[in-house]
């Protein structure tokens, strides 16, 4: 039994005006993410998918892309994106996925996740843009997610690994809220996604203030689950 993670898969097989293999590095990626999937991952696996799932704007049009996670082996664990539209409350998506019989997709939502003496934490995240009221205000409700995420592991006496979908530390941007939760709660590994082509380069990798950060984008793991643990 493992626990994996991957970012970004951006499915689009209900919505294909979407297509992601037009961009350099995303050549043929839904056919790479299964091969990858079914050679790495085991039925007792857990994955965390941590954001941008699907290109559906509506649960029904994401249903396509739900279907196919639901038949790859393994549960998965899902976090919202930047471009998850089809996102909703937790009562209509757990609804969803109930009514169509996906009951290997479970949505990390102001909760955790206990996998033995780890919990799996996170939240969509934020970026920092000084000075922007509105953005200071997201930042704000997606730190208390965060908090709260953690807050449900430290009740329950387990070691807190973070999952974000956005980088709580690029180039220069530093976005001290999140990074304060992050000492706080003595998080030692951080994965996230979000960053693509050049972006790449100008990633946090390795150790930082004793938080370990792992960059998970789809095109940067080509497109094959990263073990955590």
């Amino acid at each position: 039994m493992s626990l994996f993670v991957l970012g970004d898969t951006h499915l689009s097989f209900g919505v294909p005006d979407k297509p992601m293999d037009i961009f350099n590095g995303w050549e043929n990626y839904q056919s790479l993410l299964e091969e990858n999937w079914r050679r790495l991952i085991a039925p007792e696996d857990t994955v965390v998918l941590a954001g941008d799932i699907s290109w559906g704007m509506t649960l029904e049009e994401a249903k396509a892309d739900f279907a196919f996670l639901h038949d790859l082996p393994g549960q998965k664990i899902i976090l919202k994106g930047n471009h998850d539209y089809w996102w909703n409350s937790m009562k209509k998506m757990t609804g969803f996925f109930e009514e169509n019989g996906f009951d290997s997709l479970h949505i990390l939502h102001n909760n955790c996740y206990a996998y033995g003496e780890y919990a799996i934490c996170g939240t969509r995240g934020w970026v920092n843009m000084p000075g922007e009221p509105s953005d200071a205000k997201v930042l704000a409700r997606e730190q208390q997610r965060l908090k709260v995420s953690l807050e449900a592991a430290a009740a329950q006496g387990l070691k807190p690994i973070v999952f974000l979908h956005y980088p709580p530390i690029f180039w220069s941007n530093r976005n001290e809220p999140m990074l304060a939760l992050l000492q706080e709660y003595s998080v030692e590994h951080c994965y996230y996604g979000h960053l693509h082509g050049k972006s790449h380069g100008r990633a946090t990798r390795g150790v930082e203030d004793g938080v370990t950060y792992h960059l998970i984008s789809g095109d940067f793991l080509q497109f094959a689950p990263e073990k955590v643990l």
